[in-house]
């Protein structure tokens, strides 16, 4: 399944066939924690958290699905230097949490919205830098042309959804959070390491594909 394109493309889309965008953080879950850890960790997050969007892009290649993050520039204020997927805070000129995630992936990264296509919502994140984010799982069509705003991002590379979605590659370790200890998941690929909330919503995404 993990290597069979097609069939992977149509699990996705039958997972998220009925997902619709949440219209508020009260169900927004910390991104990045195990779920037995939430309610001990939900008083760290914010209590009035800014709407955010991110698109997950999933590059259907013939040779296989690929997911598409980008690494944050390392001037930036917040979240520098991480890995991350293109998006932002939704603006009152967005309609949906799909047009800003769609918008802001032109922005930062070049990618227009003809090339790309909506496939559903993952559940709705909390981040401890203030925001509660949409995940807005796409395909994007190959021919694409990157063009990085480079105020904003460093670099932007591909992996193989395969090796996103293989428990072999969950790294899991503790990490304190206040007085409280919890359990988090990297996902290393290559020189590179997927932590936080990224992997947080990679992991959110594992789960919603997971058939066993």
């Amino acid at each position: 399944m993990l290597n069979d394109r097609i069939a992977l493309r149509r699990l996705i889309e039958e997972r998220l066939k009925d997902s619709r965008a949440v219209p508020d953080p009260t169900n927004a879950v910390p991104a990045g924690f195990s779920a037995h850890d939430i309610e001990s960790i939900r008083a760290y997050f914010p209590a009035a958290p800014i709407a955010a969007a991110v698109l997950i892009p999933i590059v259907d290649h013939d040779t296989g699905l690929t997911v598409l993050l980008t690494q944050r520039a390392s001037h930036l204020k917040n979240h520098a230097g991480q890995i991350s997927f293109p998006g932002g805070r939704i603006e009152p000129t967005d309609l949906n949490p799909v047009e800003a995630a769609l918008r802001e992936t032109q922005e930062e990264i070049g990618i227009t919205r003809e090339h790309i296509t909506f496939a559903g919502y993952l559940e709705p994140q909390l981040v401890l830098s203030g925001y509660w984010v949409t995940p807005v799982v796409s395909f994007v069509q190959p021919g694409f042309e990157l063009r990085l705003d480079r105020r904003e991002v460093e670099s932007a590379f591909e992996v193989p959804l395969a090796h996103i979605l293989d428990p072999v590659n969950h790294r899991s370790r503790q990490r304190e959070l206040g007085a409280v200890s919890v359990q988090v998941y990297d996902i290393p690929y290559q020189d590179r390491n997927i932590w936080g909330a990224t992997a947080g919503m990679l992991m959110s995404l594992y789960r919603l594909l997971r058939t066993e």
